[in-house]
């Protein structure tokens, strides 16, 4: 189901799967997980495909709103940052990422965040998301 060496594409498309996309897209794919692949909270929920991909869906719409690349994705962000990368060569490529102390993620203003190693500040994940995820009403899924 994911392409694992698909570009990654902010704001639209990482592994071959759009945001927006809808939650019964992946029935076949959900009900194959275990209890344990899967966190829940009031209004979102995340579905870990091992070791691949992160998906994130907003309960009350039902809509992908994040897909976060794990450990063995292999496709680009730009054609050139991937997983493992050091946050150093990452800069160098895409200055607009900045630190943010209080999520402990890198994020650009361009749709993504990077989650890095604290021991060697390599990329450990990176993760697209829509454009409404800072809006006042996005838990409700008004977007």
């Amino acid at each position: 189901m994911v392409l694992l060496n698909s570009a990654i594409v902010p704001w639209k498309e990482m592994g071959g799967i759009n945001l927006y996309s809808h939650i019964s897209e992946f029935y076949s794919t959900i009900i194959k997980l275990t209890d344990t692949d899967v966190l829940f909270g009031k209004t979102l929920v995340r579905y870990e495909i091992k070791d691949e991909v992160y998906l994130w869906f907003n309960l009350f719409n039902g809509k992908l709103f994040k897909i976060t690349a794990l450990k063995n994705y292999t496709g680009k962000l730009f054609n050139e940052i991937q997983i493992g990368m050091s946050m150093e060569e990452v800069l160098k490529i895409e200055p607009s990422f900045e630190y943010d102390e209080f999520e402990e993620v890198y994020g650009s203003p361009k749709g993504i965040y990077i989650e890095t190693e604290p021991i060697d500040n390599t990329v450990l994940w990176i993760s697209i998301y829509i454009k409404e995820i800072d809006n006042e009403d996005f838990e409700k899924g008004n977007w």
